[in-house]
């Protein structure tokens, strides 16, 4: 699963790709009892085991998708 973070002030963006088996309907629930302010920094993993934390008082958006791999057609590597 991929996750699009926007942040406030920079044009960046973190993008991140969660496990398969990750549930959007779990990690949209994280995200909301961060951003409502249980949390202060909203710590995320992704496939390869490494943590991210991102300070809820940045986020300005959350993009929660499919990964890439699935959405491929063709004959490219």
């Amino acid at each position: 699963m991929d996750v699009r973070i926007g942040v406030t002030y920079t044009a960046k963006e973190i993008d991140l790709e969660l496990a398969e088996d990750a549930d959007p309907a779990q990690l949209q629930a994280d995200v909301d009892a961060a951003i409502a302010g249980d949390h202060l920094v909203l710590w995320l993993t992704d496939r390869k085991g490494r943590r991210v934390g991102v300070p809820t008082e940045k986020i300005a958006y959350v993009e929660i998708g499919t990964s890439e791999a699935a959405r491929r057609i063709g004959f490219g590597g």
